[in-house]
């Protein structure tokens, strides 16, 4: 998938022609219709019409050819979420199938959560239920995300990176996860741009550097192949594969490689017509070049979960430098670059095709409607979700050579939860390659595993928690115990809380009244103080969350006198300090008399959004709300600040900025000569260069406010081989 322009309407309802008939493509313009009149006078960040953004999804969704139900959710996805249509209205124009897609994609926005995280989990969590339903609301919830990614210049940069390290940790995995390469190279290059610009612009220079050369030893590399392949009648499809950018900083930085190591920055890709041209390829390649061990897989004998087939090998090349080779039938090539899209992709006459395929590959995705009913907590649902589906991956296979996929660190035990919940309950041993392992035993792949079990078990041991890796594993173990002891983790758990109660300063007996027992059991989805005190003793809740939401109002109540004892202990000092504190151009609405001070972490300027947090004995101190130093301070300690009518060219405040670039003669010259046409005082600078001309400058400015610090950022970036200037925090 090509880096994209801004698209209309017309072309893409033009592209869509292509595979879809007229009657398809008048729905599709009736959606966008819809969403055009939905979203009227709604503008985005950048300040282009808020419908821009429905048409550049569904513009991705046709390009991965969906059917017409779910590009006209790409036209609609945010109606639901953004203005006041209802899912009745949508389903009564456009039918149930539409609203569904669009209802799935939909964030619960008008739900008061008690913190983001707890709201994004939730978010998360619904969405992936959805998906379990219906596949395609993920693929409208990845082409939703890859245009706003692509669009994120218009968004402060603490905005930026939290939504590029949600794109790596949870949307690029998940299209890895569907098999669409095409997708998840984009969503990780642009999200290493703005979570790591100075890599990310380093490892692009490096790259440019020897490209000529890369395209010249690649073209004769092709030329070879397709006179080898003429001489035995074989038509092929040959090209150069790119490397992408991530995929190279991740083996950098995980295997400790410098640049030149990576083997398959040079790499081919053959496209032939059958199973057997690709095995007659591979004995040619090795005729021609000599394989390096260890370096060749068959994924067409053995395909990954995500139904990804094709043949790889590296060769030492004819210069003497590795080789990579990809081999693989055009059918497979569609399903390596679209995944699960390719399946569902909509032909006349053909539909969504290889269901038993499909199955195969959602069958994790019927695993997490089985686990959001088992947990509590949506966080907690989403790390699950992390560890299991999201982290590296070993491949073991059963006795009877089928393939099952784990995290990495699984043991055994892991392994027989995943074949069934009984044959975990009741295992007592392990085979490992016909070899009887301990249960903690760490699975590689390759490893054949059979399970030993015994009906006279009498079930999980509490230690298999602490030895199992997959939450599914866990999960299992803690029902068990859920049902065989409910009266001894009924009566443990009580233990338990009451302790924890106390070790917090608490009486038992005053914390547990009707009032807070009914908050905990809401926040948890339970029924009875006895459901709680069980769920704490099979450790399904711990019983410092237990008596954390007990006691949270009892708790919030000290904290309320607590904060106004600062206060006032801070309005009784200001009295002799007075002096010091004027001058910074801030005010604290609704106090007088605070000695206030501006942070040195983050330089706060007029015109950024603030916020003061009390300190003890040092009155105010201001930070940006992006400021990191703030974000995990105790909530009741922070107070509205505003900036003074006025003062903002009174006074000049100091800001740190970074500047990352190319090394070359006379960069850091521009940028200071920039600086000081701008009649902006330099109170320091610093700068160095690393061995693969990438400079790093610091400079320390004075300046009035945002909008004039704004100028000089702009006037920066305009100069040549300047890649990123951000502001600092100490």
């Amino acid at each position: 998938m090509a880096k994209h322009e801004t698209k209309t309407i017309e072309q893409v309802l033009e592209e869509a022609s292509r595979y879809l008939n007229e009657e398809h493509t008048t729905f599709l313009r009736l959606a966008y219709e819809y969403a055009k009149e939905a979203h009227k006078g709604q503008v985005r960040k950048s300040g282009e019409d808020y419908i821009v953004h429905p048409v550049q999804v569904a513009s991705i969704l046709v390009e991965l050819e969906m059917d017409p139900a779910t590009i006209a959710s790409g036209f609609l996805h945010d109606v639901i979420e953004d203005t006041g249509i209802t899912f009745d209205d949508l389903s009564e124009e456009f039918g149930e199938e539409v609203a569904s897609l669009v209802e799935g994609v939909t964030k619960l926005g008008k739900i008061k959560y008690k913190s983001k995280e707890e709201q994004q989990a939730e978010n998360h969590r619904k969405m992936f239920i959805a998906m379990a339903k219906d596949i395609r609301v993920i693929l409208i919830k990845l082409a939703d995300r890859l245009h706003n990614i692509r669009t994120l210049d218009h968004l402060p940069e603490h905005k930026q990176r939290r939504i590029a390290n949600e794109t790596l940790e949870i949307f690029a995995p998940l299209a890895h996860r569907l098999g669409i390469s095409t997708i998840k190279w984009e969503l990780e290059d642009i999200s290493l741009r703005y979570l790591n610009p100075q890599q990310y612009y380093r490892i692009v220079n490096l790259m440019k550097q020897k490209r000529d050369e890369r395209v010249y030893y690649i073209e004769k590399v092709i030329d070879e192949i397709n006179d080898q392949l003429n001489d035995v009648n074989i038509s092929a499809e040959i090209s150069g594969r790119p490397k992408h950018i991530y995929s190279i900083y991740r083996k950098m930085v995980h295997q400790k490689k410098d640049f030149n190591e990576i083997y398959d920055l040079l790499a081919v890709r053959v496209i032939v017509k059958s199973i057997k041209e690709c095995y007659a390829v591979l004995g040619i390649i090795h005729t021609c070049w000599k394989p390096m061990p260890g370096r060749f897989k068959d994924y067409i004998a053995m395909p990954k979960p995500n139904l990804y087939q094709s043949l790889h090998t590296t060769v030492i090349g004819p210069k003497g430098d590795p080789l990579e080779v990809q081999i693989r039938t055009q059918d497979m090539h569609e399903i390596a670059e679209y995944g699960i899209a390719a399946h569902w992709a909509y032909k006349e006459g053909k539909g969504a095709n290889n269901q038993e395929n499909m199955s195969k590959q959602l069958a994790w995705f019927r695993e997490i409607l089985e686990w959001q009913s088992e947990t509590n907590d949506a966080e907690e649902f989403m790390e699950s979700l992390k560890v299991d589906f999201f982290s590296d991956m070993v491949y073991v296979f059963t006795p009877n050579g089928d393939v099952m996929e784990l995290p990495s660190g699984s043991v055994p035990l892991d392994f027989a939860y995943r074949i069934h919940t009984e044959v975990g309950n009741k295992t007592v041993g392990a085979k490992v390659n016909g070899k009887i392992e301990p249960l903690d035993y760490k699975l590689k792949t390759g490893d054949i595993i059979e399970i030993l079990t015994s009906k006279h078990s009498y079930g999980p041991s509490e230690d298999w928690l602490k030895i199992t890796q997959t939450s599914q594993a866990k999960n299992k173990i803690k029902q068990f115990f859920k049902k065989q002891r409910r009266e001894e983790n009924v009566e443990r758990g009580r233990e338990m809380i009451e302790k924890e109660l106390k070790n917090m300063d608490l009486s038992p007996k005053e914390v547990l009244v009707d009032e807070n027992i009914e908050n905990a059991l809401g926040r948890f989805h339970l029924n009875t103080l006895e459901d709680l005190y069980a769920a704490v003793g099979y450790q399904g809740i711990t019983a410092q969350q237990a008596a954390n939401r007990l006691a949270e109002k009892i708790i919030q109540k000290e904290r309320a006198v607590d904060l106004e004892d600062s206060i006032k202990e801070v309005q009784q000092e200001v009295e002799t300090r007075r002096k010091k504190s004027r001058g910074v151009g801030v005010n604290v609405k609704g106090i007088d008399n605070l000695m206030i001070r501006l942070s040195k972490c983050c330089n706060p300027v007029p015109g950024d959004e603030i916020i003061g947090f009390i300190t003890k004995g040092r009155g105010v101190s201001v930070h940006r709300e992006d400021c990191p130093n703030i974000q995990h301070e105790d909530d009741t300690r922070l107070i509205e600040v505003e900036w003074e009518t006025g003062h903002q060219q009174r006074k000049n405040y100091s800001v740190d900025l970074e500047i990352s670039g190319f090394d070359r003669n006379g960069l850091l010259n521009e940028i200071l000569q920039v600086v000081n046409e701008s009649n902006t005082d330099i109170v320091a600078v610093t700068g160095k260069s690393d061995k693969n001309k990438m400079a790093t400058i610091n400079l320390t400015i004075l300046i009035h406010n945002v909008d004039h610090l704004r100028r000089i950022v702009e006037r920066i970036k305009h100069i040549s081989d300047v890649f990123t200037v951000q502001r600092t925090i100490q």
